[in-house]
Parts: C-alpha cells; sequence; structure tokens
C-alpha cells in the first residue's frame, strides 16, 4: 500500500488543502527561561471535567493569565468553572453553554490567544479547527486528531493560517533518561519498548468518569492511545527530527474482558454484556523508522496488571524502568557483565538541565484541583505554554509532532484490519524531517523560531 499523504487511506470524508508555512524547517530548541509578565495571555476553555478544571486550575494560579470564555455541555461544571475564575479575582468569564457546537460561537466571539481543548476524543480537532480558522492558537489534550484526514487538517490549517494546535500541555517522559540518550551513554538507539498499559474497565463504564472511551472500544481495534508513551519516543528516536516513522505492523488479541466486566458487575443479560466489544483486550505494534529503529508500542486498558514500564536499547547499553525501579547496564562500565544495576548515580548525574534550571514561580491559590495533580507549584509543561503564547512561538511539541503520535492510532487499525499486513505511516513533514534537528530541552530560545505574523 502507498500511503503518500491523506491517499493511501481514506477514514473520514475532510478534505482541506493549504500551502506552505515560512520558517516550519528551522531547528527546533524548546525553551526554559523565566516567565516573563509583560504581556498577558488570554486563554478560552472548553470543557472544564476532571482534566479541564485541572487545566482551568493551574492557570488560574498563574499570574497574567485571563480567562475570558469558557464553554461546557455540563451546566453544574461550567457554573463550577466561572465560580473558579472569579474566587481568583479576574472578571466573570463569558460562559458557553447552549448545546455541544456552542464552541464555535466561542470561537467566532471571543479575543484570546489561545482555547484549551479537553473534551472527548471525537470533538478535538474540530475544536482545533474551529479556533485556528477564527485566529487562535489550539492545545489540545490527546489525541488530537483520531483520523488520518483529521491530522492531515490540522496540519494543513496550521500552513494556511498560521495558528498552532499541538499538544502543548503533554508531558516530556523521563528528561534524565533523554538526557542520557542524547548525550550518548547508552550509544546509538536501536529499539524502543513501552505503552499505554493502564487498567481502564471501570473508568470505560462509569457514567461520573469518561464513559464515552467505551465506544471507542465497541467501533474501533487498535492501539488507541499513543500519545502518553510516544512523549518519551519521539524525542528519544529523533522522530520528525532526523529520523521518521515509515511503517508499522500491530496485531491485536481477542476481546474478552469488557464482557466479563460488564456480566460480573451489570448482569449477564444487561445491556452491557451483550455488547460486542471490537477493541481487542492487547495490542502490540512493531514500528520501523527510515533509519532503521525499531518501536514496540503496547496499548492494554482492559486487563489486571500493573502500570507500564520503558525499556530504551542502544548499542553500547540499555534503561530500564519499571514501575518505581529503574535499572541500567552499560558495557564496559556496569561491575558486573550482563547484570543489572541501579541507575540512580546515572541519573542523578545526567539530570536534565531543563529541570535543574526551572525555578516554579509560586502558585496562587493553593494546590491544584481536577484530575491529574495536587501541585502547589506551577507545572513545568504550563510555565512553557504560556512562555510560549508571550513570545510567539511554538511549543514544546509542534504541529508535526502532535499529529505524528496520534496517527499511530489509524495506522495501526488499518494493520490490524488487514491481518497485521506492514501500513506505510505518512510523512506530515513532506521531507522536511531530515532537516530539523533533535528536540533538545534547553534554556534557548533562539528568534527564528518566532512565529510568523501570518500564514502567507
Amino acid at each position: 500500500m502507498n500511503h503518500d499523504r491523506r491517499s493511501f487511506l481514506k477514514l473520514s470524508t475532510a478534505a482541506i488543502s493549504g500551502a506552505a508555512l515560512a520558517g516550519a524547517t528551522v531547528p527546533k530548541v524548546a525553551h526554559a527561561r523565566t516567565m516573563t509578565q509583560s504581556k498577558p495571555v488570554r486563554l478560552g476553555f472548553i470543557g472544564v471535567g476532571g482534566r479541564g478544571s485541572y487545566h482551568l486550575d493551574v492557570s488560574l494560579g498563574i499570574e497574567g493569565v485571563e480567562v475570558p470564555a469558557v464553554c461546557d455541555i455540563n451546566a453544574p461544571r461550567l457554573h463550577r468553572a466561572k465560580r473558579w475564575v472569579e474566587e481568583s479575582g479576574r472578571p466573570t468569564p463569558t460562559l458557553y453553554g447552549n448545546g455541544p457546537t456552542d464552541f464555535k460561537r466561542l470561537c467566532e466571539k471571543e479575543n484570546l490567544d489561545a482555547v484549551i481543548i479537553c473534551t472527548p476524543w471525537e470533538w478535538h480537532t474540530p475544536m482545533c479547527l474551529a479556533a485556528m480558522n477564527n485566529n487562535k492558537h489550539a492545545v489540545s489534550e490527546v489525541p488530537i486528531a483520531i483520523t488520518l484526514d483529521e491530522a492531515w487538517s490540522l496540519v494543513e490549517t496550521w500552513q494556511k493560517t498560521g495558528k498552532w494546535a499541538t499538544i502543548g500541555l503533554e508531558g516530556f517522559g523521563e528528561l534524565a533518561a533523554l538526557n542520557m540518550i542524547q548525550k550518548g551513554l547508552l550509544g546509538d538507539i536501536i529499539h524502543a519498548e513501552t505503552g499505554y498499559v493502564h487498567d481502564l474497565r471501570m473508568v470505560k463504564f462509569n457514567p461520573e468518569e469518561e464513559p464515552w472511551r467505551l465506544q471507542h472500544a465497541i467501533d474501533r481495534n487498535g492501539n488507541l492511545y499513543p500519545d502518553h508513551p510516544m512523549n518519551k519516543m519521539l524525542p528519544a528516536l529523533d522522530i520528525n527530527h532526523g529520523d521518521r516513522i515509515d511503517y508499522l505492523v500491530s496485531m491485536s488479541s481477542k476481546s474478552v474482558m469488557l464482557k466479563q466486566y460488564a456480566e460480573q458487575n451489570y448482569g449477564k443479560d444487561s445491556h452491557y454484556a451483550k455488547i460486542n466489544y471490537a477493541l481487542g483486550d492487547y495490542n502490540a505494534c512493531l514500528i520501523h523508522t527510515v533509519n532503521g529503529k525499531m518501536i514496540t508500542l503496547n496499548h492494554d486498558t482492559h486487563t489486571p496488571h500493573p502500570r507500564e514500564s520503558y525499556r530504551v536499547q542502544g548499542t553500547k547499553g540499555v534503561y530500564l524502568r519499571d514501575g518505581k525501579d529503574r535499572k541500567i547496564y552499560i558495557e564496559g562500565m556496569t561491575a558486573e557483565e550482563h547484570q543489572w544495576e541501579p541507575a540512580d548515580k546515572y541519573l542523578e548525574e545526567y539530570e536534565h538541565p531543563m529541570i535543574k534550571n526551572y525555578n516554579p514561580p509560586p502558585r496562587k491559590g493553593g494546590a491544584t484541583r481536577g484530575h491529574g495533580s495536587h501541585d502547589t507549584e506551577t507545572p513545568i509543561t504550563w510555565h512553557r505554554l504560556v512562555t510560549a503564547l508571550r513570545e510567539n512561538k511554538m511549543p514544546d511539541w509542534d504541529v508535526y509532532d502532535s499529529v505524528t503520535s496520534a496517527a499511530i492510532s489509524p495506522v495501526s487499525e488499518a494493520s490490524v484490519a488487514g491481518k497485521s499486513r506492514p501500513v506505510d505511516f505518512p510523512d506530515f513533514t513532506k521531507g522536511k524531517w531530515k532537516t530539523r534537528t533533535p528536540l533538545t530541552f534547553t534554556d534557548a530560545s533562539p528568534a527564528n523560531e518566532q512565529l510568523p505574523s501570518t500564514g502567507k
């Protein structure tokens, strides 16, 4: 199968054209500096449930961030968000709650720098496009797209408008391990393995959690949530920055655990127990890069287990994180041949400069509320996003990287449907990956990363 651009797999009806964005080939260097407060940052929030309320509360703890507008279809959550904004000493936000498409009115009417999107997956791309086409940047929870057409539409709309949509609040993975890799401690990287291995059976059936996830398990079969594990893989393997994903093979097991869970908790005659679930209980993707590196990416949200591990193998050694246990083996350096040693001294020695140099500004309002954390300091992801908006720069995860991790899902679905045949992976950069330098999280913030004032 020739998977050049969208033509290789027709997964939706979207078709949006665009032009090349000036400056898109410049090296990408992320920035971490003391946050300037000279320019207010105006944010709108779409979706203020568990994760959205967390992001809202973090933003309210940052000086100079304004929240003029909030949107949600759930009235109690919408008014809770209004109360939080008012309690922070900010003006009362305009509320948008007139049905599932009222986000369009927010994007059309409000004067905002960016929109923060925390909604069910299928709404992420339409909401990003609504923001971009109304002169606003967009930051989405993952995945930012669930079809290849959606992924291409985000790239092309960015190129047309100059307004980006990214997973700009996604974390950075294990930064000390990344520093070891980029400093060459493990040699040339050959293989990495991790995945999203997280028992979500209760969440999928719980109407107070994320029941919309269940529909994806009914309709789809593949690696449905690749972004969190790929936040370690992209920079460690130079994906889109000197290398790119060439093709992948994906295979799923049978699906039995959701039906079993439904029978045990709701009865064999219940609606849930009679559903035929498409998503295999375990999915594995074997991903091959143009430069010959390999990724094993796992997905398992239905079986009882601890959380996932992370293993990266190079020509000089290997690093393994398994739960809280971190181990390493370096040929010629580890005392016992072919035996693990604790990685603590290496993690300390290779502490990442971004973390070492980050002095989190004090957070107003105490510990954050919502799903994800109880931080009493500003998370570095939010610090860097607000700094990027103030300096008119792309966030750490740019548009290319954001859609690349998301696109693993539809390509994996195509492979599973084709009896695990290899499926070519689209090059969203259209060849720019060859000259884009590795993603290095440093203190530098080069002027040539400045975004153009127009998409022309």
